[in-house]
């Protein structure tokens, strides 16, 4: 499949396939269902990928869990959180400051399933430049 058809969701940051009936507005395509056009971003998403980023700052280790970030932002409710976290880590992966790992392989955040580790990525260093959705 051509990069140029290769697209992220801005809501959950999974990968979306190119279909017949964007064809005519393809470059336009942001969301890939009406659920995420409809809850969009929020200001908690948002906090949480801020997690991620100060969490991997500030670790000795290389990675973190996205259960660990959703418990930094609501240490009491963070059950609650862990699919928000999962798609904040996501995004960040779609802008390239972060890869998914399981069992030390790179994966794709898109199709993973099971416990995930988030660390640096490619575009860890240029965070101004990586353009966060």
């Amino acid at each position: 499949m051509e990069s140029s058809r290769e697209r992220y969701c801005a809501r959950c940051g999974r990968r979306m396939e190119y279909r017949k009936r964007w064809a005519s507005n393809w470059a336009e395509v942001r969301y890939c269902s009406a659920r995420c056009r409809r809850t969009r971003v929020s200001k908690i998403d948002r906090a949480l990928e801020e997690a991620f980023i100060t969490l991997l700052d500030t670790r000795a280790s290389s990675s973190v869990c996205p259960s660990e970030v959703a418990r930094a932002v609501r240490p009491g409710e963070w059950e609650t959180l862990m699919e928000a976290a999962r798609s904040a880590g996501r995004r960040l992966a779609a802008a390239g400051m972060v890869e998914w790992v399981q069992r030390g392989q790179r994966v794709d955040p898109s199709t993973a399933r099971g416990t995930v580790r988030v660390r640096r990525g490619p575009r860890w260093g240029s965070r101004a430049s990586a353009g966060v959705p």
